[in-house]
């Protein structure tokens, strides 16, 4: 496994995390809808990701309402001071007019339910789930920036942020001198490059990390799907990440033609292209069982050519968008920007 920084922060974290959405009770209302490990299955769980190297887990209030960050810090014990612990919030917890949002009773609440729930005195990663419109962006920093100063969170994160969202809170928390975001969870996978638009860039300007979510595309990518079989293992009940089937089908069969080669998993090779992408420091997988969760962690060590990464890049392109198919911003405009500067 290997670890980088997360964005320009001094916390290095592995490249592969462990997403702790399917932490949930068999009843409860995550393990109804995606399948649920129960404490047993989540504890086996964190061991064997803790085996293979990673030392970022994340999970947020609302998964099962709760019940993740409770199952999470019941599977790290003792091992709570040797990994990283990433959470979320701004999702209804309740039906009152204040249980959401990213406002300062808000993130001072569930902070502390989460601290509580996970069994901790620290967050390492508090990350706000999704831009609220409703409270204005210096409320929500300088609530972040008194929980830093607490010392009940570490660092803060963004999650689900446009890239004008992006520059806009980083620009606040410069000019008023508060924590700044130092990481941007956001969903990409080879069949979802949409974040390449403005998001990549953005982070890569700001410095920040980028953790994603789904990168197997709630399992288009995992090898079940092709034009000719059912995708038995898809959850159905899921319609996130939404996927053009069509042009999917054509991206797995490169993926699958590749992993052929290397004696690899079609999520391996699709999991290792997005570890070699710029800008991303932990792409987080998440299992049902234990296999499924030793097979994506094989990721890590799959190694992608130069020749590899520019089929999967070519068969999964985005088609390009005002302004990025004009002279000054199109790929050929930036080579040529590029050789200039070479030039001095």
């Amino acid at each position: 496994m290997k670890y980088v920084p997360l964005g320009k922060s001094g916390l290095y974290v592995s490249q592969l995390a462990l997403g702790a959405m399917t932490f949930d009770r068999h009843d409860g209302m995550f393990g109804k809808m995606l399948g649920g490990t129960g404490q047993e299955l989540a504890t086996r769980m964190v061991d064997c990701a803790i085996d293979a190297g990673v030392n970022i887990f994340d999970t947020a209030n609302i998964y099962g309402m709760g019940e993740s960050e409770v199952m999470l810090g019941k599977a790290l014990g003792t091992r709570r001071g040797d990994v990283i612990v990433a959470t979320k919030y701004n999702n209804p917890m309740g039906t009152g007019p204040n249980s959401m949002g990213a406002g300062r009773i808000s993130a001072i609440r569930e902070c502390e339910n989460s601290l509580r729930r996970l069994g901790t005195d620290w967050i390492d990663l508090y990350q706000v789930h999704s831009f609220d419109y409703t409270t204005p962006l210096e409320e929500t920093l300088r609530s972040l920036d008194a929980l830093v100063q607490q010392g009940k969170v570490r660092y803060i994160g963004l999650s689900n942020y446009a890239g004008w969202q992006i520059a806009k809170a980083d620009g606040i928390s410069q000019r008023l001198g508060l924590e700044r975001f130092c990481s941007v969870q956001a969903y990409y996978s080879l069949v979802g490059r949409e974040l390449e638009r403005e998001i990549v860039p953005a982070a890569l300007d700001l410095g920040l990390g980028i953790l994603v979510w789904s990168p197997l595309a709630s399992g288009f990518l995992s090898g079940k799907y092709s034009r000719d079989t059912a995708a038995e293992g898809r959850r159905a009940a899921v319609s996130l990440p939404p996927v053009n089937e069509e042009r999917g089908y054509d991206i797995v069969e490169v993926v699958r033609e590749i992993a052929e080669a290397k004696a690899a998993s079609v999520a391996q090779v699709a999991l290792a292209w997005m570890l070699h992408k710029q800008g991303i420091s932990s792409a987080i997988v998440g299992a049902r069982n234990e296999k499924q969760l030793a097979e994506n962690l094989g990721a890590a060590d799959v190694e992608l050519s130069t020749a590899d990464m520019e089929k999967l890049d070519d068969v999964s392109a985005l088609a390009p968008e005002y302004p990025g198919w004009t002279p000054g911003l199109s790929k050929r405009g930036q080579d040529m920007a590029s050789r200039l500067a070479d030039l001095g």
